[in-house]
């Protein structure tokens, strides 16, 4: 009981140690500097106990579980006994083929139940009147870390450089700026950003630093890292994408609408 207990009690510790800053400085610029009472002062602070318990329950159960089933996962999925390759010191990717599919499964389940994406969908949705879908947009970033996540594995295991990966990226979340609708452009940049938050980080450095430290000829330290910045880049391109194939559809309708008409 008491190892339980304790890493309990020191992360709560910790994460009241960075949470109490953050509610002085909103409450110090509600009283000191707008000068306005704080409405349901007792529900704000119980709100804030909420968020204080639920990160330490959260941080603790991302130590305990999902950290090492991460790491677990990448170690079985690029065994010897698992890959089953004849020529262990001869890395051919298409052998990795399941780890490819783990991290698009895990990209993509990960990112659909990550609180920051649904929190700015939610918004997203509200100030658009509803134009922006709240599913919509939560797959459509999904997809994107979905993708992203496997071909940052598949970058893993050949060894390619990864700054030509996220050149190349870049520039097409460049070219589809200047023809996607102007009002998701921001929308876009944003969810590539709240994609790498408190569910998805955890699981992606634990799968990226397993399966650089278990491929032949591969540096964690090099290798391992950089999946995440697969995880906020294809966001952009999947979300300009999604807009995009949502705007042709809706001109083609009204297109044939209006001929129908006639």
């Amino acid at each position: 009981m008491t190892q339980i207990l304790l890493p309990l009690w020191d992360t709560f510790l910790l994460t009241l140690r960075d949470v109490v800053p953050i509610a002085a400085i909103l409450f110090g610029f509600q009283l000191g500097v707008l000068r306005r009472p704080i409405v349901n002062p007792m529900k704000v602070v119980a709100g804030f106990g909420y968020v204080i318990v639920g990160l330490s329950l959260f941080l603790v159960g991302l130590e305990k579980a999902l950290f090492p089933i991460g790491d677990m996962m990448a170690t079985q999925l690029t065994s010897k006994e698992f890959i089953g390759a004849v020529d262990h010191n001869v890395i051919v990717w298409s052998d990795y083929y399941w780890v490819y599919i783990f991290a698009f499964a895990i990209g993509f389940s990960t990112t659909v139940a990550e609180p920051s994406l649904i929190a700015v969908a939610i918004k997203a949705n509200e100030v658009s009147g509803g134009a922006i879908g709240v599913q919509g947009l939560r797959f459509s970033v999904a997809l994107g870390v979905a993708i992203g996540i496997s071909l940052g594995c598949y970058r893993i295991v050949v060894g390619d450089p990864i700054q030509y990966y996220i050149l190349a990226g870049y520039v097409i979340v460049v070219i589809q700026t200047f023809f996607a609708p102007k009002m998701i452009v921001p929308l876009a940049y944003d969810s590539g950003g709240v994609t790498t938050s408190t569910v998805t980080v955890p699981l992606v450095a634990a799968l990226g630093l397993g399966l650089a430290t278990n491929v032949p000829g591969r540096d964690p330290l090099i290798d391992g890292f950089g999946l995440i910045a697969f995880a906020s880049l294809f966001p952009m391109i999947s979300v300009m994408s999604y807009a995009q194939i949502v705007e042709y559809l809706n001109s083609k309708k009204i297109k044939k609408e209006s001929l129908d008409a006639l």
